[in-house]
């Protein structure tokens, strides 16, 4: 992943930066820890402006976002719950789970918004709640837009800091962000396997489903 994200900014450069963050946000596992330091240790030698590193990302990343945000919109929270309800457990979420996530949501809204976009992984998913409990467009992407820029400006600043010493640092950044997906990939199969244990209801509810058919 590490040579990719290398050759793709490299041939690319800035629209590469955008592509790339823009990818991170709609595809997870492709980490923003990853590409924006790269960015930044780039703009370090010269290759590329600092200031145009960090807008181009934070666009990619912002239009990721609101990507999310647009399908969770038109899905509706009516149609999550029912989904919720039919396919929860390869969702991972349960019915319950999904009213106490859009519950702690209505509490918290525009800070939730801001703060899960400084946070790995939920900044994706953060968009998810914010479109099914349509928060307002203007306001979702102005909060967006914050989290966003100061996540991407703190990273690609820490590449452009690094400089020189960034070559060691890249030896364990690939590993890392390997370990990263296969930790994501573990935690959604044992969201899956455990399922049915954390909620006990709905293992019943299916048992009288098969019982009955």
């Amino acid at each position: 992943m590490f040579d990719w994200i290398t050759s793709l900014i490299d041939s690319m450069g800035a629209f590469g930066v955008a592509l790339l963050m823009f990818l991170e946000n709609v595809f997870p596992p492709i980490p923003s820890e990853l590409i924006m330091p790269l960015a930044g240790f780039n703009a370090a030698r010269g290759d590329m402006s600092l200031w145009l590193v960090i807008v181009s990302g934070s666009i990619g990343s912002l239009a990721g976002a609101y990507l999310w945000y647009w399908m969770a919109r038109k899905i509706g929270f009516d149609r999550v719950c029912s989904l919720s309800r039919k396919h929860g457990r390869w969702l991972s979420i349960s019915p319950d789970e999904l009213d106490r996530a859009n519950g702690w949501f209505d509490r918290h809204k525009g800070s939730a918004v801001l703060i899960g976009r400084l946070i790995p992984t939920v900044r994706t998913l953060i968009s998810v709640p914010a479109g099914v409990r349509r928060m307002h467009r203007g306001k979702f992407l102005a909060y967006s837009a914050i989290g966003t820029f100061a996540w991407t400006t703190a990273l690609t600043m820490a590449g452009y800091w690094l400089e020189s010493g960034y070559d060691v640092v890249s030896q364990w950044l690939d590993p890392v962000s390997t370990a990263v997906v296969i930790g994501l990939v573990a935690i959604y199969v044992w969201r899956v396997a455990t399922y049915y244990r954390r909620n006990p209801r709905d293992g019943d509810a299916s048992g009288k489903v098969e019982e009955t058919g």
